[in-house]
């Protein structure tokens, strides 16, 4: 295997140029013709949303795999700056920027703004308030907490529920007043805000792999998404869903071929406070981490509507989640606390190991 570092903008893109597996010839593609066979090649890189983006995929040649890779990168980072809720780009109008003017006059935005808010509205309705964009005032608490309680272990604290209550009482969507025709946002109640972070991965990686080649798997900080069949073999992708105890074993590998896989769980961002795990992952009705679940994973074609559901059934019984799987034509695996899998009646199907 050939290591190849090559600079792609400001970012240094790692390339690993994979030969088949022993005894097996490269795939071809069949709409290369005579171009010939594709290479296996796969690139990394930390710059988006705040976490590790991995992409695999079969191309002709090092060149347009890296060619590829820049186009999904630089879609992405346009995504990853709307989206930002905590910086500001100049010459650009982002959530930000909404909540900045909170109170104040309708923001002009790019329209994929407009279009990412339409779709949390519509799984906000879907999910009953389970996944709520407008939870801002609530979920900035936490974040606040958090990142202080990670830089001073010895001085981590938990929000006071009366003052999560207070914030609770600025979350109402309906604050968020959506003006399609004039490509307007306006948050009417000062005290609100947007935070997208449930949602927004998902949903950008979806938008952007609607257009890349195909033959391509895209993983944004889980979230996982193929842009096609696997140019080898009989097709699939084999996907490895990552326990919630860590170390290197999976808890399943799974095939796909067509669906997105997303996992939402309480083990990559949280804090220990007197020896208790607080994760990101807010219950609304408790405003209090959720505690049914260590982890959901969700298979579904969509990955913005894969990236909604996996935080809906975390904060759900099991029953209620499996409402909406079937809402959705979606499957899920569930893991309890203490590790017992539970599965939807078709995601069982799609176990490798």
């Amino acid at each position: 295997m050939r290591r190849i570092f090559l600079p792609v903008l400001a970012l240094l893109f790692l390339l690993s140029a994979c030969g088949s597996p022993s005894g097996a010839q490269p795939s071809q593609d069949p709409s290369a013709g005579a171009a010939g066979a594709l290479e296996r090649y796969d690139a990394s890189f930390l710059t988006l949303f705040d976490t590790v983006t991995n992409i695999v995929g079969y191309a002709e040649s090092e060149e347009a795999f890296s060619a590829a890779v820049q186009d999904i990168h630089d879609e992405l980072e346009e995504y990853h700056q709307l989206y930002d809720i905590y910086n500001d780009y100049e010459g650009l109008n982002n959530i930000k920027t909404i909540n900045d003017n909170a109170g104040g006059e309708p923001v002009e935005v790019d329209q994929r703004i407009i279009d990412l808010l339409l779709f949390s509205r519509d799984m906000y309705e879907a999910t009953g308030g389970a996944v709520n964009v407008a939870m801002g005032a609530v979920l900035s608490i936490w974040h606040d907490a958090r990142e202080y309680s990670i830089d001073n272990p010895e001085e981590a604290y938990v929000p006071e529920l009366d003052e999560l209550e207070s914030a609770a009482e600025h979350t109402d969507f309906d604050c968020v007043v959506i003006d399609e025709e004039r490509g307007t946002v306006q948050i009417t109640d000062p005290q609100a805000s947007l935070d997208v972070g449930a949602i927004a991965k998902g949903y950008a990686v979806e938008m952007v792999c609607r257009g890349a080649p195909s033959g391509y798997l895209v993983s944004v900080g889980g979230n996982v998404r193929p842009t096609g069949p696997k140019p080898e073999g009989d097709g699939r992708w084999v996907i490895g869903v990552e326990s919630p105890d860590g170390g290197s074993e999976f808890l399943h590998t799974l095939y796909i071929e067509d669906l997105c896989v997303v996992t939402s769980g309480d083990y990559q961002r949280y804090y220990v406070c007197d020896g208790v795990r607080y994760h990101h992952i807010i219950d609304p009705n408790t405003l209090f981490p959720s505690d049914y679940w260590r982890s959901v994973t969700v298979l579904c074609p969509d990955s913005g509507i894969s990236d909604a559901l996996s935080t809906a059934l975390f904060t759900l019984p099991q029953s209620e989640g499996q409402e909406l799987l079937e809402r959705f034509g979606a499957e899920a695996m569930w893991v309890t606390p203490e590790g017992e899998k539970f599965y939807s009646p078709g995601f069982e199907q799609h176990i490798r190991s």
